[in-house]
């Protein structure tokens, strides 16, 4: 093997084992890069969830403001007048 074989042959390991070290770092997770962004807690489903529910509903159109008032009126009611 002539002297440009071997300088080929070099810079093939150097380029493979390059590319199985720079593998093994993107597929491993790393403790300096901040994963996922926090998701919001799960809400527990209660009297708040159902007038954030009506209210959305509301603002959606899909009931009108008398059948969101008296609705609304009665889980205030119902939560105890808070």
């Amino acid at each position: 093997m002539s002297g440009v074989g071997w300088i080929f042959m070099g810079l093939f390991w150097i380029a493979l084992v390059a590319l199985i070290i720079w593998l093994v770092l993107r597929l491993l997770p790393s403790s300096g890069h901040p994963g996922p962004a926090p998701t919001a807690p799960p809400q527990i489903p209660g009297q708040d969830a159902a007038v954030d529910i009506l209210d959305r509903r509301f603002a959606a159109g899909e009931i009108d403001l008398e059948t969101y008032q008296s609705h609304r009126a009665a889980l205030i009611a119902a939560r105890g007048g808070r």
